[in-house]
């Protein structure tokens, strides 16, 4: 039965969960970290991590795409970022990051971006980009926004796309727009030959909705950070991370048995801020995280120690500020794999998450997503 509570006369809502509202139960087995395995698999493309970027230009450029695929993760590039828009995008990363040194504000930065963003896309730079990532034997991503999803994509297929991602802030089966065709994402999948991860989503409904669009994955969230995404502030929409997580899985599990077969990955997206978060989000149901903030402590980050997400540059209405990243500074295999000195969960992140599967005695993400959890009081 929901847990609902009265909000006021005649209306009542339904309590729901982060994911430091819970913990993970450990059972009467245990065993060694070397016997279990992270790995999962998308379509054809298997990973060795359950790891899928937040394709914000903070920490995804093409050479950091590369070195996260040679890591065993999936690197996602915005096709809408800078590295389509300026053909020397280190140099707009570095101006914004001497800003922040210079004492700039949030607001002014975020301006910084949204002038960036203002010089129009570029196909030849949006392929170069692609080509590098392609060029270097890993698996290939990019980002697009329901917008622009139907004008880029045959561009970036035509460049080596592998899996393209239609992500936005709230993204539905069929978005509506004033002008033109609204883009109907059933339709629009039928016409691909590479499998579409699509979302954000919150909710069971929305959930489903999206897996019968054909979508080979849903992203669940919309990338929050603490300190760094406004999305509550500005529009006034949440989920709490552990309940969307259930509800999508939940969702994916009905739509299983309706098809007779197809299963939709789940990746979360957001309130992901330590190794405990990725193994949380994965006991909740999760295939694979959708990593920002966390990533933004990498020396080869671009954004040189900030983070912000692709909303930040919205030209009317930013859901996200510039901020300070972790401030770490290792190199990014150290962050993913070890070996780490931090006892705070931050370095190290799937080493831990191996150490969680092994201390619960699941042999893999599929039976770790059955691990007893409980809430906090």
């Amino acid at each position: 039965m929901r847990d609902l509570v009265e909000i006021g006369m005649g209306r009542t809502a339904r309590r729901s969960y982060d994911l430091d509202d819970i913990d993970i139960v450990p059972s009467r087995r245990t065993r060694s970290s070397k016997v279990v395995s992270t790995s999962w698999q998308i379509d054809a493309y298997r990973f060795d991590l359950p790891l899928v970027t937040h394709p914000t230009d903070a920490i995804v450029s093409p050479a950091t795409a590369v070195s996260i695929g040679e890591l065993g993760g999936l690197g996602v590039l915005n096709a809408e970022g800078l590295w389509a828009r300026h053909a020397d995008a280190d140099d707009a990363l570095a101006r914004i990051a001497e800003a922040a040194k210079d004492g700039a504000d949030w607001s002014a930065l975020v301006g910084m971006l949204q002038e960036l963003h203002a010089a129009p896309i570029r196909i030849d730079l949006l392929t170069e980009a692609i080509r590098t990532v392609r060029d270097a034997g890993v698996t290939v991503a990019a980002r697009v926004s329901p917008q622009h999803a139907a004008e880029l994509t045959p561009n970036l297929l035509a460049a080596g796309v592998e899996v393209l991602v239609v992500q936005g802030t709230i993204v539905s089966a069929e978005h509506v727009a004033r002008d033109g065709d609204p883009l109907n994402l059933k339709e629009f999948i039928a016409d691909l030959d590479v499998p579409v991860i699509a979302g954000g989503v919150s909710d069971y409904r929305t959930a489903m909705h999206l897996m019968r669009t054909g979508a080979a994955g849903v992203i669940v969230g919309h990338g929050y950070s603490p300190g760094v995404t406004s999305t509550d502030r500005v529009l006034g929409i949440g989920v709490p991370m552990a309940t969307a997580v259930i509800d999508a899985a939940a969702a994916r599990r009905d739509y299983l048995d309706e098809t007779g077969g197809r299963y939709v990955h789940v990746l979360a997206d957001g309130g992901v801020s330590c190794s405990g978060d990725i193994a949380k989000a994965i006991a909740c149901g999760a295939d694979a995280v959708m990593l920002g903030a966390p990533l933004a402590a990498s020396a080869e980050a671009p954004g040189q120690g900030l983070y912000w997400t692709a909303a930040a540059a919205h030209p009317s209405l930013p859901r996200s500020r510039v901020a300070p990243g972790p401030g770490h500074g290792v190199d990014l295999k150290t962050l993913l794999h070890g070996p780490s000195s931090d006892a705070e969960g931050v370095v190290n992140l799937f080493g831990a998450l191996r150490r969680a599967l092994a201390k619960t005695g699941y042999s893999d993400l599929k039976e770790f997503q059955k691990v007893g959890l409980t809430v906090r009081g």
